[in-house]
């Protein structure tokens, strides 16, 4: 009975992990700012765990059946906790930080009346040294494992969703366990068996449903019709489509729209690369979806383009499905183009090559994980990969929804030893949006455009490079490693144009 108990608790202990994880995984896509959302969540887990602990000190009478009620209680709330997350994202958008805490508190509590309750129970079979050096043997192993699996396996195969059905569910068997391990000893054996039945079947039918429910879900959250949605081990994914209009979404926050998305690549990648008429290789930073790497095969003269971006289930989707290659001209399956699927960061640091023009086309700098690509070390390392009189162009956020931020990108590039260049250009479904050329001399802006273009002209270009008095040069610290100053403004300037 004592190892059938202990077995008991590595699956609570991994159930318990999976649910802290999957508010924290969920919370980081529909907030952002994963660091933040990680610790608070741990941080609020642990001390709910912590209270549960205590309350388990008032259960006097009946612990097996009060165990037993309690692994149905944790595994209906947590198993269902990432759906209701969901739901409540959808519909309670505002107050959602507020349940999500309550949420995380909730099944914290019960499952700190987890264990020690085992080890009451266990009390009559070990003695009080291997009681405690066991159970926290298997509490640690269990978690262990889930911690591995989660991202892994769990998250990019199964979903959120379902990921917290499934362990709901191995709740819900603990306790059925446990009803026929004691049944001789359960005096109300029969009302408990009534109980777990109905967690199982509510658990199997939500996850029976989980797509559904997910779908349903998106459907309200994105108002045009979900072609497309997928979680990744580093990202959700989602592609809308309203009339012709395509969209993406990373996140939950908007990649681009594809009836105004040429005004961004062709402004990211062509005054720069215009000007590089020697230009035989380019390396391009994040843009997985193609697009970048689709303006820049328009200059005859590019004989190579390397893409590098971390999610194989981005440059998967935007080089199979026919409307999306349809978009970016099948530019990930051209010949001139090597897609890698690696992080950038790590990738530079391990490959010596050089490229005349570089394009860093990052998400914005929303979390820690985004913002150390923003960092003088980055820049310092992206340096040593371009050619002599190569250019590098970064996308840096809005100069006038966030000018202390692309400000500071500004002053990150030069802390670097680069002579930074900043401009923008209107993207209705962005608005006003900025890029900064990096190079080693006074860059001058084209005088013509040699490539086929449906925004740049020769004309509007020297508008490009004048900033407005909303958008003009304000001071702001270069965005280090040690300090991530980046990320704070960011947040705190895109927290006031929410408001």
């Amino acid at each position: 009975m004592s190892h059938a108990l202990l077995f008991s608790v590595f699956v609570i202990a991994s159930c318990g992990l999976a649910y802290e994880l999957i508010a924290g995984a969920l919370a980081s896509y529909l907030i952002g700012d994963s660091v933040t959302q990680f610790s608070t969540v741990i941080g609020v887990y642990l001390f709910a765990m912590g209270i549960g602990s205590w309350l388990s000190r008032f259960i006097g009478r009946g612990l097996v059946a009060r165990f037993i009620q309690i692994e149905l209680l944790v595994g209906l709330l947590g198993g269902f906790s990432a759906a209701l997350l969901f739901v409540l994202f959808t519909w309670f958008s505002s107050p959602f930080r507020l349940m999500l805490y309550v949420l995380v508190l909730l099944v914290g509590i019960l499952v700190g009346l987890e264990i020690p309750l085992v080890m009451r129970i266990l009390k009559r079979e070990l003695a009080f040294k291997d009681l405690v050096s066991q159970v926290l043997t298997f509490d640690y192993l269990g978690a262990l494992v889930v911690s591995i699996l989660f991202p892994l396996v769990l998250a990019p195969h199964l979903g959120l969703i379902r990921t917290g059905l499934l362990f709901g569910l191995l709740n819900a068997l603990v306790a059925l366990w446990a009803m026929r391990l004691f049944r001789e000893h359960l005096r109300e054996a029969t009302w408990l068996r009534a109980q777990g039945f109905g967690a199982i079947a509510l658990l199997a039918a939500g996850l029976a449903g989980a797509g559904e429910l997910t779908t349903l879900a998106e459907h309200y959250l994105y108002a045009d019709e979900v072609l497309y949605a997928k979680s990744t081990p580093y990202q959700r994914i989602v592609l809308t489509r309203w009339k012709d209009d395509l969209r993406l979404f990373l996140n939950n926050n908007l990649q681009f729209s594809s009836r105004d998305e040429y005004r961004y690549h062709e402004a990211l990648v062509h005054p720069a690369l215009q000007t590089l008429s020697g230009a035989r290789r380019v390396l391009v930073l994040g843009g997985g979806d193609g697009l970048a790497v689709r303006e820049a095969l328009k200059h005859p003269q590019v004989e190579s383009v390397t893409l590098i971006d971390l999610d194989p289930g981005m440059t998967g989707l935007f080089s199979t499905a026919p409307m999306l290659r349809e978009l970016n001209r099948d530019s990930l399956n051209a010949p001139k183009v090597k897609v890698i699927n690696e992080d950038a960061l790590a990738w530079l640091e391990a490959h010596p090559d050089t490229f005349d023009f570089i394009v860093a086309d990052f998400p914005d700098p929303s979390n820690y994980s985004l913002g150390k690509l923003y960092t003088s070390a980055f820049y310092r390392l992206l340096d040593r990969h371009l050619a002599p009189q190569g250019l590098a162009v970064i996308q840096a956020t809005s100069p006038l929804y966030a000018r202390e931020s692309f400000w500071c990108v500004v002053a990150t590039l030069e802390s670097a030893g680069f002579v930074a260049t900043p401009y923008h250009a209107l993207v209705p479904s962005f608005g006003e949006w900025g890029f900064i050329i990096a190079g080693h001399g006074e860059f001058r802006p084209p005088q013509r455009y040699s490539v086929d273009t449906k925004f740049l002209t020769a004309d509007i270009t020297p508008a490009l490079f004048q900033f407005p008095k909303d958008m003009s040069r304000v001071e702001a610290e270069p965005n280090r490693l040690n300090n991530q100053i980046l990320v704070r403004y960011f947040e705190q300037e895109w927290k006031q144009q929410i408001r």
